[in-house]
């Protein structure tokens, strides 16, 4: 696996005899883009700083259901990603960086510190310090300004944006918050030989060889989940809590990244697949995906609150045998209100599930119904 390829520092030899522009030209000219789902170009997003005294944040919280590639990279190769955080420090003139980790990877803790101390030396280099910060198992720290208010102290919520992080972040400074395996990519960039195709996949489910696959950009569904080994016939496709999901029979030769999977009405995300088989019910998935949402609801706007809330409420009743035709319409129209006006991202997409399984797997939903 490319992502697994020891550097061993000479990536970032390489770019101490390099100017800061120089660098950042260089990550632009790649073509490397946000890795944790929002796909936006990273040596853009380096370059769009602000004045000040400038921080950046790895973000290693990780809590999409059906994610694990991030603690992958960690666990197999941290060094790596360490390496990549010190570029992309020195690119963007930043003297402190943290790892913001996601509290159930605690276990993971010391083997960073051990790299970190082990890399001193480099760091040194820079003068840049590199803090680990253990997250305290919130959902919405996945979200880059929730991570900002968390690592301050205070109610991990996620702020109002404008002003962005790049202007306005941490402490009030400038901030850059990149995920795991994007600043684990950095280092490869300047070794060479380094194909941007290639991306990690979080294969989950109904798979007899469930795990972290590395695969080019534009291979298709069902090549993707044949990788996995499904112990029955493919269903539905859901692309973590957050994404969506996809009926699998209608779209197994779909040529899968982020333009098609969105263009289907779903989000390919941080490209966690959980692949459910052909005996799985839809409104009991339904159901037990908007109960992730209303334990990890932060409670901040109505929309989301509540309305996840009413919705559990209907499946519920739909499930057990009671709903009526109305209600599949309430809950619908509920699904899309509160993808509308939620406050936050994670918020607006809390009930992507609900909208695609309704669209293709709307059947599914009437038989139950009186």
């Amino acid at each position: 696996m490319q992502i697994l390829r020891k550097s061993e520092w000479e990536g970032f030899k390489k770019i101490l005899r390099m100017s800061r522009k120089e660098v950042i030209k260089k990550v632009k000219e790649s073509g490397l883009k946000g890795k944790s789902g929002s796909n936006f170009p990273t040596g853009l997003k380096w370059e769009l700083m602000g004045k000040g005294t400038r921080y950046l944040i790895c973000n290693a919280d990780e809590g999409e259901p059906g994610t694990f590639k991030d603690r992958f990279i960690m666990e197999k190769n941290p060094s790596l990603l360490i390496e990549g955080i010190a570029i992309a420090s020195y690119a963007m003139d930043v003297h402190k960086a943290f790892i913001y980790l996601r509290g159930e990877y605690s276990y993971i803790k010391p083997k960073l510190e051990r790299v970190i101390k082990q890399s001193e030396k480099y760091l040194k280099k820079i003068n840049l310090k590199i803090n680990i910060n253990l997250g305290a198992g919130s959902y919405l720290c996945g979200e880059e300004t929730a991570i900002l208010e968390s690592i301050e102290g205070k109610r991990p919520v996620a702020r109002q944006k404008p002003p962005y992080p790049s202007d306005v972040g941490l402490y009030g400074e400038p901030t850059c918050i990149n995920n795991v395996e994007t600043l684990a990519n950095v280092p490869l960039i300047f070794l060479g030989e380094w194909n941007n195709k290639l991306e990690l996949y979080s294969l989950s489910g109904d798979l007899e060889n469930p795990g972290v696959y590395e695969i080019e950009t534009g291979t298709n569904l069902k090549q993707i989940v044949s990788l996995g080994k499904p112990r029955t016939k493919p269903k539905v496709i859901y692309f973590g809590a957050s994404g969506g999901c996809l009926p699998y029979k209608k779209f197994e030769n779909l040529s899968v990244n982020c333009k098609t999977i969105s263009e289907q009405g779903a989000m390919l995300g941080p490209r966690s697949l959980i692949v459910c088989g052909k005996d799985r019910s839809i409104v009991e998935l339904s159901k037990i995906i908007t109960e992730f949402f209303l334990h990890e609801s932060c409670g901040y706007c109505t929309p989301c609150r509540e309305g996840n809330f009413r919705i559990w409420e209907l499946l519920k009743k739909i499930e057990e045998g009671n709903g009526k035709k109305s209600d599949l319409k309430l809950m619908e129209k509920l699904a899309y209100h509160i993808g509308d006006t939620s406050y936050c991202a994670l918020g607006s997409s809390s009930t992507t599930h609900l909208k695609c399984a309704i669209k293709y797997f709307k059947e599914e939903f009437l038989r139950l119904c009186r």
